[in-house]
């Protein structure tokens, strides 16, 4: 049987807790992929909620970094070919966004549309990291959910675009990682490392995750460092607690809730240091 030709979705907004889709498509572009289709992007998104950065010297600027929201044909070590649709979620223009992608997907051939996505949920960083499967049919979800409820939750133009396709009669699916709520505002390397494992697990893709996997456990490192610093323990075992029993079949959910879980407020005091130092430092990333 031929390999499919797939496509990978992973837009940055609002299914990018902890980072996790963009650091995935930091390894799986090289830099050196042939850009097939460019979205018109300047049409689809709000620049005052995500304003592009550029650089002052002196007494002009520098190196505007324009958006981009592209396919791209790439290549894993073995030499196989996939694609990757990549950059800011459109704020506008989501149904005009879900045909043109449609249009791309007939051009190219796609068999295969999958999406990766990071949502925070309230689990530890010390337990292993759930990764929620879905797709447009039963035959399309490649394991078995830990975690599985009916939820009403806010659309994104990712899940939206999965929707629309499944209702055209193309195959998508994709993978979200469960994020511990109180680092998904930085960088969590482990996200991606389960979304890429995910999709190179399905796919036999070969690509490399060893630098990927350094970060993450060096990020770990100094994850720990900063909750004993600040005295954050009891509401990490707090979280290990309900984990576990979520786990043994005696929870119920695991999303973060202000009855079950520290508050959002709580959890940011604990943590508040160490946010502000990698943000200003960069220490994780």
């Amino acid at each position: 049987m031929p390999e499919p030709t797939v496509l990978i979705v992973a837009l940055e907004g609002f299914l990018s807790a902890g980072s996790g889709p963009r650091l995935a498509v930091e390894h799986l572009l090289s830099g050196h992929g042939e850009v097939v289709h460019s979205f018109d992007i300047d049409a689809m998104l709000d620049y005052r909620a995500r304003r592009p950065t550029l650089r002052f010297a002196k007494d002009h600027y520098l190196d505007y970094d324009a958006p981009r929201l592209d396919v791209v044909r790439e290549h894993d070590q073995e030499g196989r070919a996939y694609y990757v649709l990549s950059g800011p979620e459109p704020d506008f223009l989501w149904e005009r966004f879900a045909a043109e992608t449609r249009e791309v997907i007939e051009d190219l051939g796609i068999d295969l549309t999958l999406s990766l996505a990071a949502v925070p949920m309230g689990v530890p960083h010390t337990r292993p990291l759930l990764v929620t499967a879905h797709g447009t049919a039963p035959e399309l979800v490649d394991r078995t959910n830990l975690w599985s409820a009916e939820l009403t939750v806010p659309s994104s133009a990712q899940s939206m675009l999965e929707y629309r396709l499944g209702s055209w009669g193309y195959d998508a699916a994709g993978y979200v990682a469960h994020v511990p709520h109180y680092l998904a505002q930085v960088d969590y390397p482990g996200a991606a490392v389960a979304l890429l494992e995910a999709i190179t697990d399905r796919l036999g893709l070969r690509v490399d995750l060893t630098g990927l996997r350094e970060r993450h456990a060096s990020a770990m490192v100094d994850i720990e460092r900063q909750i004993a610093d600040q005295h954050g323990t009891d509401l990490v075992v707090g979280l290990e607690e309900q984990y576990d029993a979520f786990t043994r079949g005696a929870a119920q959910s695991l999303l973060a809730s202000e009855d079950a879980l520290p508050s959002a407020d709580e959890l940011a005091g604990q943590f508040e240091e160490y946010l502000a130092r990698h943000h200003h430092d960069g220490d994780m990333s």
